[in-house]
C-alpha cells in the first residue's frame, strides 16, 4: 500500500483531478482551482507538456478539456466542476515539472468559476477507492 498526502481542504474525482472545494460544502461565489493527484502524477511520471482549456471557456464536469504528456503516455484532463474557465496556471504550462513536484501547491492547473459539480469524493474516499494511505 502506497502512502500520499491528500490535502483534506479539496474535493476529488475518480478520474485524479482535485477542485478546491471543501467535501460537502456549497459551490461558491468565486472560481476554484483545479489540479491533479499525487496518484497521477506517479503514475505518469515527469510531465513534459501540459494543454489546458482557454480563459472563457466553458468546460463541463466529466467531460475531457484537455490533457497532460508525461515521458510514459498522454492522459486527458476530466474537470471536477462544470463552468467558466477564468484563468490558467501559466507557470504550469511553461514548467510542466511544477505540476510533477507539487501537485497541490504551485502545480494547479486552472481556475474556474464553478456552476455545478460532478462526482466528489473526499480525501479518505480517494484514498481508499485508490487502496493509499491518506
Amino acid at each position: 500500500m502506497s502512502s500520499h498526502a491528500f490535502p483534506d481542504d479539496r474535493s476529488y474525482t475518480d478520474d485524479h483531478e482535485w477542485v478546491l472545494i471543501e467535501p460537502g460544502a456549497a459551490l461558491p461565489d468565486e472560481p476554484v482551482r483545479v489540479g491533479i493527484t499525487s496518484v497521477a502524477v506517479n503514475s505518469l511520471g515527469e510531465l513534459v507538456f501540459v494543454d489546458l482549456p482557454e480563459v472563457g471557456a466553458t468546460i463541463v464536469a466529466g467531460e475531457s478539456c484537455g490533457e497532460v504528456e508525461s515521458t510514459k503516455t498522454v492522459s486527458e484532463l476530466y474537470p471536477p466542476v462544470s463552468g467558466r474557465v477564468t484563468l490558467i496556471n501559466t507557470a504550469a504550462v511553461d514548467d510542466p515539472g511544477l505540476v510533477t513536484s507539487d501537485p497541490y501547491g504551485e502545480g494547479w492547473l486552472f481556475a474556474v468559476q464553478p456552476s455545478a459539480a460532478g462526482e466528489l469524493l473526499t480525501a479518505a474516499e480517494y484514498a481508499e477507492k485508490n487502496g493509499v494511505q491518506a
